[in-house]
């Protein structure tokens, strides 16, 4: 795990060395959960989700702060150049997002979980691709998009915490909401890779991969949905 944050501006294919390797950190982080979340789906730790979905603002709430919390860890970790610190934060972010995936993975039947995770991996994959080719196409700020996103979290949350306990319609809204503060996250994470060379590739990695995966769980439950109505 590399904590510099050196500036290099040699460019490949289209992206610089420094972006590529930030590529590589989200990346090898992302196929590592989506791996976990197959291998967890299969024990009894995916019955976690129908637990705390039982209400689902508790499950939300409790999936925010493990991600909160990890991603705190994990950025101060290598901020400090403390590896273990970071691993741990690591730890966390993958047990959220491995758990959450694999509770949603859980309800469908064995033979369609990969099929499953191979399309969400292609639809995340080409949403990622068409930000990141929208946000490097412009050259403008994208800093109000963390605005954004953290506008569309609070709201989600709130339509959730009332779709659970007065007005159940209100929870697909939720869902939307959660969503797009994902996807506005990935834009903002992207156009942060592009403009803050001071920031360490180990660092921005770490922000794509969580953008990501928000994503990939979102799409995930979409995905699902859908092959069920095949059945």
């Amino acid at each position: 795990m590399s904590y510099e944050t050196g500036g290099e501006t040699r460019r490949g294919l289209l992206l610089s060395t420094r972006e590529w390797k930030v590529v590589l950190v989200a990346t090898a982080l992302v196929v590592l959960n989506v791996a976990l979340m197959a291998v967890l789906a299969t024990t009894p730790l995916a019955a976690i989700n129908a637990t705390l979905f039982a209400a689902p603002i508790l499950g939300v709430l409790v999936y925010g702060a493990a991600l909160f919390v990890g991603q705190w860890v994990a950025e101060r970790g290598v901020t400090d150049g403390n590896a273990p610190l970071a691993f741990v934060g690591l730890v966390i972010l993958q047990g959220a997002f491995g758990t959450f995936g694999a509770g949603v993975l859980s309800f469908a039947p064995p033979d369609i979980r990969i099929p499953a995770l191979a399309i969400t991996a292609a639809v995340t994959g080409s949403l990622t691709f068409l930000i990141a080719l929208y946000v490097y196409a412009r050259s403008k700020s994208f800093a109000r998009w963390s605005t954004f996103s953290t506008g569309s979290f609070l709201l989600g949350i709130v339509a959730i915490a009332i779709g659970t306990f007065v007005a159940p319609a209100l929870l697909l809204a939720g869902f939307v909401l959660v969503f797009a503060g994902f996807l506005f996250r990935l834009g903002w994470e992207i156009w942060r890779v592009r403009e803050r060379r001071d920031i360490s590739t180990t660092l921005a990695g770490i922000g794509i991969y969580i953008a990501v995966m928000g994503v990939f769980v979102h799409v995930l439950q979409i995905v699902l949905r859908l092959l069920a109505r095949r059945e």
